[in-house]
């Protein structure tokens, strides 16, 4: 199936706010570059304000879950916000978690 720039535009519009600011940063970081030599904040720079639930963080900090509840019992993490009953955890906060670690190994 072929899209047309029409087509194209009108499904944009239609997106919602954030996954339209997504798909404009793909296209500015992949569309003109070869991809080499990105910088961190060209990468992540979409993650800046992101919030990560605790799997998640988990994940981003490379420990299984149970080490990262021992984290937030031990106040290494705190939480951000709480929707329904999931606790979010912000990513400055894991950044820096996650350096220090590195640091310690």
């Amino acid at each position: 199936m072929t899209q047309t720039a029409e087509t194209l535009f009108k499904s944009l519009q239609q997106m919602p706010s954030q996954e339209r600011e997504k798909f404009f940063s793909l296209i500015a970081r992949r569309a003109f570059s070869n991809g080499d030599n990105l910088s961190h904040a060209e990468l992540f720079g979409h993650l800046q304000d992101s919030e990560f639930t605790a799997d998640e963080a988990a994940e981003y900090l490379g420990v299984s879950i149970a080490t990262f509840r021992r984290y937030c019992k031990q106040g290494k993490v705190a939480v951000s916000s709480i929707v329904g009953t999931s606790y979010l955890y912000p990513l400055a906060t894991l950044r820096e978690l996650k350096r220090a670690l590195h640091i310690v190994k």
